[in-house]
């Protein structure tokens, strides 16, 4: 069955739409947070990964770190292990490291490497541990409280943030024409993996990649005003005045600032967007309108 002359007209003005943005952004690299709702509804798992396949054909190189959260917490569950969160961090001892590793290195890493290479793409899985990818230190958590003469310093085991990122295992593989796919451990001086935020280790591959943009996928629309309204659009001054007036607080305090880090580093754009719609990467990129929070420094 052909088209009508209005679906037809439509399909054309997408293409037509999507062709400058393809010749802009051929050649560079995305790097993409995938997390969130997108990693457990199936038809935006599928979604997903075909829009990572459609980048790659297009010219432009994506590289996808991906979180886990609640795929980790329905296997300690399984085995009877309760999950236990300071400040929004999972408290890590070792024997939680080793699902936190079997799960986000093996179980999620592998089925999106598989999800894209079943629509043609091919993509290669690695932690942060391969290749001395990404180096960590160890997370230290400080609490004041007024009855304490001195901040609180507490331990919540395996967790770390970004020390440093060699880039060139990376760089190899999108050479080599392939989709890197990376969890987010890292490993320490000591040899002991850490596990740590995804957004923060997608914020700092971005960086040292020069990325075009960073892509945060999220279970909200994106950045929303004091109405709840979408904004987008914004600088960092912008984002500062809106921080300083408490528009952006709890969890979305993170992701602003790990765009605010990336942009303020040399990243062209930072994105927030809406993962619960489908092909929501594609439309964010290729359209005029998008589909979450554009921040980008003026």
């Amino acid at each position: 069955m052909s088209l009508t002359s209005e679906s037809a007209k439509n399909v054309a003005q997408v293409l037509a739409e999507a062709l400058p943005y393809i010749q802009r952004f051929r050649g560079k690299t995305v790097v993409i947070k995938y997390g969130g709702n997108a990693m457990v509804d199936e038809t935006l798992k599928s979604g997903f990964a075909r829009d990572i396949v459609m980048m790659k054909l297009v010219g432009i190189n994506p590289v996808v770190v991906h979180g886990g959260g609640p795929q980790i917490g329905i296997l300690l569950e399984k085995i009877g292990k309760e999950s236990r969160f300071v400040e929004g961090m999972r408290v890590t001892d070792s024997e939680t490291m080793d699902v936190v590793e079997m799960v986000l290195g093996g179980l999620v890493n592998k089925e999106i490497v598989n999800l894209i290479t079943h629509h043609g793409g091919r993509a290669v899985g690695l932690t942060g541990k391969d290749g001395d990818l990404i180096r960590a230190r160890k997370l230290i958590i400080k609490r004041d409280s007024p009855e304490l003469d001195a901040p609180e310093i507490i331990d919540i085991g395996h967790v770390g943030e970004v020390e440093s990122i060699d880039a060139s295992v990376v760089d190899m593989l999108v050479g080599g024409d392939f989709i890197p796919v990376i969890a987010p451990i890292g490993v320490g001086e000591d040899g002991r993996s850490y596990n740590i935020n995804a957004d923060l280790v997608a914020g700092h591959m971005a960086e040292v990649l020069k990325a075009e943009k960073l892509i945060l996928l999220t279970n909200t629309s994106g950045l929303l005003d004091k109405q709840g309204d979408l904004l987008t659009g914004l600088g960092t001054e912008d984002v500062a005045a809106l921080i300083k007036d408490g528009t952006i607080h709890g969890g979305m305090l993170p992701k602003i600032g790990c765009a605010l880090s990336a942009v303020n580093s040399g990243v062209k754009a930072a994105h927030i967007i809406d993962g619960r719609l489908e092909h929501a990467v594609l439309v964010e990129l290729f359209t005029d309108e998008g589909v979450g929070t554009l921040i980008r420094a003026r």
